[in-house]
């Protein structure tokens, strides 16, 4: 796999970094475990569950970006805005594990550095975004396209910007940090549109139908009109 992709492999970080990042992704998970309870009642518990097989689905999907180059929904920014970011983190790292164990899409040596990107900061970086523009999402159907494309596009290169700052730390991909950084960034502010257009679409649809089942909006005092 080519140590531009979002999924690490095996081999793409030394030991020692391989295993502090698997620390850090255990202790994250273990937190939004605890604080996921809080959010999870009859309602929510369905809702996460189609929230990760959604996810899943899309992940095994990728769409073109350049020649020889691909992407794929990484999912913080939709978790989080669908059903908050405690359980949100906990729909991604659930399908990474499931990926990697089963489909062997991103290596099992590099969970912890995968998890922590992709379920961990990206949905925090995706949700912080969306609550700093909760009110422009309260004003309708277009206001929170918006914030869910933007949330989507913001949560991919965070969490891009994780990826390279791993690397830095251990990287064992014979690739000089400028040139990954370089093409991180660059393909993964494409990807981040697509990102951005599956988030809007996949949320106002939803709420369209359920409003009351997007977490973004809870404590919204007036109906939110969708519709129209």
């Amino acid at each position: 796999m080519s140590p531009v992709a979002m999924h690490m492999s095996d081999g793409l970080l030394n030991a020692p970094t391989s295993i502090a990042f698997l620390a850090v992704a255990a202790v994250g998970v273990g937190f939004a475990l605890v604080k996921a309870r809080a959010d999870l009642d009859d309602r929510t518990a369905p809702m996460a569950g189609l929230v990760a097989t959604f996810i899943f689905a899309v992940q095994m999907i990728n769409f073109p970006i350049l020649p020889g180059a691909s992407g794929h929904l990484l999912g913080g920014a939709l978790a989080a805005i669908l059903v908050g970011p405690y359980v949100g983190a906990l729909c991604v790292t659930i399908v990474l594990v499931v990926q990697a164990l089963l489909f062997a899409d991103g290596g099992l040596t590099a969970i912890g550095a995968n998890v922590t990107n992709m379920a961990l900061i990206g949905t925090a970086t995706g949700f912080l975004v969306a609550v700093a523009l909760r009110k422009l999402a309260e004003r309708g159907k277009g206001g929170l396209a918006t914030v869910a494309f933007i949330s989507a596009f913001v949560n991919t290169v965070v969490a891009a910007t994780g990826f390279i700052v791993e690397y830095a730390i251990g990287g064992a991909g014979g690739v000089e940090i400028g040139k990954v950084a370089l093409l991180m960034w660059g393909l993964h502010a494409l990807i981040g549109i697509g990102e951005g257009l599956i988030t809007a679409v996949t949320v106002t649809s939803v709420a369209s139908i359920r409003p009351d089942l997007v977490y973004l909006l809870k404590g919204n005092r007036k109906p939110l009109e969708v519709r129209s």
